[in-house]
C-alpha cells in the first residue's frame, strides 16, 4: 500500500478575507453615495426595493451576523431596528457597521471558519460560507443599485474599483 502525503498552502488568510469584503462595503458605500437623495429612498425597477432597502438589509446581515457567530447567539434576522429617512443616516450606519464588522472578524479564529453554525437559527453552515454568503448577498444587492443607477441615466461607478 501506497501512502502519499499531501501538502497543502493557505489560499487565502483570514486578514485576506475581511480585506476583500471591505473592499466590496467601499464600493457598496460608493454606489449609495451616487443615488440622488430622493431615488434612493423610492426608486425601484419591476417591482424590487429601492436601492436604501436594500442597503438597510446588508446593515442587518454582516455586523449582527458576525457578532451572533463570535457570541454563538443564534438569534434571529431581524432588519426592523433602522429606518433612515436620509442618506447622511445611511452611510453614518453603513460606516458604523464596518466597524462592527472589522472588531467582530477580528474575534474568529481560523479553527472556527471551519466550523458549523447555525446562523439566525436558519442558516446551518460553516462560519466560512456564512461569510462568504454576505459577501455575496452584497453584490447581488450592489447589482441591483447598478440597474436603477443605469435606470435613472447615471454611470455606477466601476464594478473593480473597490479601494
Amino acid at each position: 500500500m501506497t501512502t502519499t502525503a499531501i501538502n497543502t498552502t493557505q489560499f487565502m488568510t483570514s486578514e485576506q478575507l475581511l480585506e476583500h469584503w471591505q473592499g466590496h462595503r467601499n464600493l457598496t458605500r460608493r454606489v449609495i453615495e451616487a443615488f440622488p437623495e430622493k431615488e434612493l429612498f423610492e426608486f425601484s425597477v419591476g417591482g424590487m426595493r429601492p436601492f436604501a432597502k436594500l442597503v438597510v438589509e446588508l446593515i442587518s446581515i454582516g455586523g449582527p451576523a458576525l457578532k451572533g457567530i463570535v457570541e454563538k447567539n443564534m438569534e434571529g434576522y431581524n432588519e426592523e431596528g433602522f429606518n433612515p429617512t436620509t442618506k447622511a443616516e445611511l452611510l453614518k450606519k453603513w460606516d458604523e457597521e464596518t466597524g462592527v464588522i472589522k472588531r467582530y472578524f477580528a474575534q474568529i479564529s481560523e479553527e472556527r471558519f471551519q466550523e458549523t453554525f447555525n446562523l439566525f437559527g436558519q442558516y446551518e453552515f460553516p462560519v466560512y460560507q456564512n461569510i462568504l454568503y454576505f459577501v455575496d448577498n452584497e453584490i447581488h444587492h450592489r447589482g441591483q443599485g447598478y440597474v436603477y443607477l443605469r435606470a435613472l441615466g447615471m454611470e455606477p461607478p466601476f464594478f473593480w474599483e473597490r479601494f
